[in-house]
């Protein structure tokens, strides 16, 4: 039985922030924002625009005219950083889309989360008869929580603002979810946080300063230490391993969907798999929205024509904790047999 993606929605808002006014904001040169940090503009959230308003106006175009009363699940994999300070989003927009017939609940591994939440996803439906179309919804407000004023939070001024779903169905031919790998070291669990919010500061919560209600690094010398040798390794690790349990090669791939990183990892990461940036999509003018940047990247492949019926996509995420993820999706229309060996 196929797992299959049958529509993909993207909601990005109006309001831009380009390079040429993050480099105001945070005194780096604006030729270094936009080449190496990778960022020609992100996009900025209204008031209105909350994250689970986002949400739901990326769930509406995935759905596309699909009944929502259809729906058995619908699974929020975005932001922890939503509406309220602790609130169930998936319920929210269960509620807002009309899924009345639908469960709701949530999946959080930070950025990593929306790539891994299709292997959830994928089990889930192929072990629960009562599971046949699932809504799964990421929507990042990051840059509310961004201080452009703190330098060594600075890998973090690519975050932008946006949302996507996918609507995944049971028995559909159509751009088939494979296998998924996964690397967790979890020695990076605290290097990264808004460290003025939660139980650990509950009881000071009166003398938090304001600098601390933002996200931050604990000492970022000793994690670049950590993390620079390891990362482009698991990010090949976690390619390589969704291929072989899908029943690929590393030659196999057509595609590459994957989160913002800096241009230079990104074509380093393509470079290893024999592919070029018209193998991928560089999100430099929607900047990071959290877990939903492979689903951006993937819609916009196949607008521009890099991602066709028959390519092998490879979606592949990292999240701050640290995780890599890599899911590999066989794109297209047809009788596409799951795991069909070519090696």
């Amino acid at each position: 039985m196929n797992i299959g993606i049958r529509n993909i929605g993207v909601y990005i808002p109006g309001k831009i922030k380009d390079s040429i006014k993050i480099a105001e904001l945070s005194g780096i040169p604006e030729e270094v924002i936009r080449e190496k940090f990778g960022i020609k503009m992100v996009h900025e959230a209204s008031e209105e625009e909350t994250v689970s308003e986002m949400g739901v106006r990326a769930a509406i175009k995935a759905l596309n005219g699909f009944d929502p009363k259809k729906l058995d699940l619908v699974i929020y994999c975005g932001s922890e950083y939503k509406d309220y300070y602790l609130y169930n989003c998936a319920a929210d927009i269960q509620k807002r889309i009309g899924a009345v017939n639908a469960n709701a609940f949530e999946i959080h591994s930070l950025c990593s989360a929306g790539v891994y939440s299709l292997k959830i996803v994928k089990s889930m439906m192929l072990n629960d008869e009562d599971i046949n179309h699932v809504l799964l919804i990421s929507s990042s407000k990051e840059t509310q929580i961004i201080n452009y004023g703190n330098n060594d939070s600075r890998f973090m001024f690519n975050f932008g603002d946006g949302a996507a779903a996918i609507l995944i169905e049971k028995g559909l031919n159509e751009n088939i979810i494979l296998e998924t790998a996964m690397i967790t070291d979890g020695a990076f669990a605290e290097d990264v946080a808004v460290y003025g919010v939660g139980c650990k500061n509950f009881n000071k919560s009166k003398d938090i300063d304001c600098k601390d209600k933002f996200l931050d690094v604990r000492d970022i010398a000793s994690m670049k230490e950590r993390l620079d040798p390891i990362t482009f390794d698991n990010f090949i690790k976690v390619i390589d391993r969704s291929l072989i349990k899908s029943g690929y090669r590393k030659e196999d791939i057509n595609y590459l969907a994957p989160i913002f990183m800096k241009r230079s990892l990104l074509q380093g990461v393509l470079n290893e798999f024999n592919l070029n940036e018209e193998n991928s999509f560089v999100l430099e003018e929607f900047g990071h929205c959290q877990s939903a940047d492979a689903y951006i990247s993937l819609l916009e492949g196949q607008r521009l024509g890099r991602l066709k019926d028959g390519d092998l996509a490879v979606l592949l995420g990292a999240g701050t904790g640290y995780t890599w993820a890599a899911t590999v999706v066989k794109w297209g229309k047809g009788d596409i047999n799951e795991g069909s060996s070519h090696m």
